[in-house]
């Protein structure tokens, strides 16, 4: 049998832990209180003394403490009863520095010493880690939601030469969550406008602009320049062009998602571990996966996991911690939780597994399912349905969006019956009057459209981009979203 604890455990913080040499993996103090455990801990450990007691001898209020998740300030503080079982957390204030451990040497400009001070204050990464920065070469693939955040944070630390994909303009949409842009930005091309913001935050930085599309065409000779690639996209089909080429050219690819009000955040480099294809071996059907102009985003979510993604990037760049590799980290901020999940390499994967049976860039929209149907369906445009509306037979619209867009803005006398519930509604739908189909931009209609005709439904049209080509033609009051 094992012998019992010999008291109760300690978690130190790092800011603390560094404070001290030779430290063990775990730290168990006697005691019937925490203040009997802590003074255990400090005669221990003499340099802790000043950050855990006042010079009176209590506890310090800039210090909170934990047992076993419960602040002691709601208990009985330091005459708080603990048990051998008991884990103790110490929590302290931190001002957003660290403790002196050395001087940065020579090697850095004047300038760049002065930036970069606080980086070089700490052990895990002083001149020889900046150096290593400025060195490197990351490539952001979407300067949007996630790329953004990353974009600012990795030329803030110095990265040497950062690459912006992105073809898009910046719509008022936008600025709800991409923090690069401001309101004078709308309608001007995001990588033009990412990369005199940056260098404009970090003249050090060289920004070098791919105002493309990527593509199976261009993605090997784009992605071959950099080390590390941030994948900030916000579609299947260039997620798994990312990947494949990612492992096509022995990269790691830093993956997020986000989708309403979750976040999704991994490594994969298929050289030590999965690639995207090992976790999702073939993409969910379209129609399953509404995008953030369809269901939504809290604006803060893409910063956070943004924000995961710069921080993976640095420890890739600088060989510290444990980077995300084999690991997909779920976080939930309406519950603020978080869980991993232990992502194994597939032997059978495609692109990464021994031997691959892909050994080339394919047609991924194809791959995923979102090729445009060789068979249009039928359509109608805004002014025309308008004219219809005002006639003596006008049709019946349906609308195929969520309930929060109907809430934002939907057409006079329009029937709300969300696309993934239609098949439920089949049976109230009218087959002898004619019907227009409409959703946000016109692609959600015309997949309902196509499902209404295959089912016997004769007269069905969709409305050709959505209600946003209404508010453009008809009726510019509507709200937009």
């Amino acid at each position: 049998m094992s012998e019992p604890p010999k008291g109760a455990s300690v978690e130190l913080p790092p800011s603390l832990r560094e404070l001290l040499e030779d430290l063990p993996e775990e730290l168990r103090f006697p005691g019937h209180t925490v203040d009997e455990v802590l003074h255990g801990l400090v005669s221990q450990f003499p340099l802790l003394q000043h950050h855990v007691f006042s010079p009176s001898g209590t506890l310090r209020t800039s210090l909170i403490v934990l047992v076993n998740g419960d602040d002691i300030r709601y208990r009985q503080r330091a005459r708080t009863p603990v048990k051998p079982s008991d884990h103790i957390v110490l929590v302290p204030a931190l001002a957003g520095g660290a403790p002196a451990r050395r001087r940065p040497s020579s090697g850095l400009t004047p300038p760049e010493r002065h930036r970069y001070s606080r980086h070089l204050l700490l052990p895990e990464i002083g001149e020889r880690g900046q150096l290593r920065l400025r060195r490197a070469r990351v490539l952001l693939v979407g300067a949007g939601g996630l790329g953004a955040p990353a974009a600012l944070y990795l030329a803030a630390a110095g990265v040497g030469t950062i690459g912006v994909v992105d073809s898009d303009r910046v719509e008022v949409s936008n600025l709800q969550r991409q923090v690069l842009y401001d309101t004078p930005s709308v309608g001007r091309g995001k990588a033009t406008l990412a990369s005199r913001r940056l260098r404009a935050l970090n003249p050090h930085v060289r920004v070098v602009r791919h105002a493309t599309r990527l593509t199976s065409e261009n993605a090997l000779r784009i992605l071959r320049r950099y080390d590390v690639v941030v994948d900030g996209t916000d579609n299947f089909p260039t997620r798994y062009l990312v990947n494949d080429a990612c492992v096509l050219l022995r990269k790691p690819d830093v993956f997020g998602s986000v989708y309403r009000f979750e976040g999704q955040v991994s490594v994969f480099d298929a050289r030590h571990g999965p690639c995207y294809r090992c976790l999702f071996p073939e993409p969910p059907p379209p129609e399953l996966v509404p995008s953030c102009a369809e269901g939504g985003v809290l604006g803060v979510v893409p910063g956070i996991i943004g924000l995961y993604q710069a921080t993976e990037v640095l420890k890739l760049l600088l060989k510290i911690g444990d980077p995300l590799i084999g690991r997909l980290l779920l976080i939930d901020t309406l519950g603020a939780t978080s869980r991993e999940v232990r992502v194994r390499k597939n032997p059978r994967c495609p692109v990464c597994g021994r031997p691959p049976t892909q050994r080339g860039l394919i047609d991924y929209p194809a791959f995923c399912g979102i090729t445009e149907p060789v068979e249009r369906v039928p359509e109608v445009d805004a002014t025309t349905l308008d004219r219809e509306m005002r006639s003596a037979r006008p049709p019946a619209l349906l609308d195929v969006r969520e309930p929060g867009e109907w809430a934002i803005a939907h057409l006079p006398k329009a029937r709300l019956v969300p696309k993934g519930t239609l098949a439920q509604k089949l049976d109230s739908l009218p087959k002898r009057r004619p019907i227009v189909v409409y959703c946000k931009s016109g692609r959600r209609s015309a997949d309902a459209t196509r499902f209404l005709l295959d089912r016997g439904f004769t007269n069905v049209r969709s409305l050709r981009r959505g209600i946003d080509g209404w508010a453009e033609t008809v009726d510019p009051s509507m709200p937009r979203y």
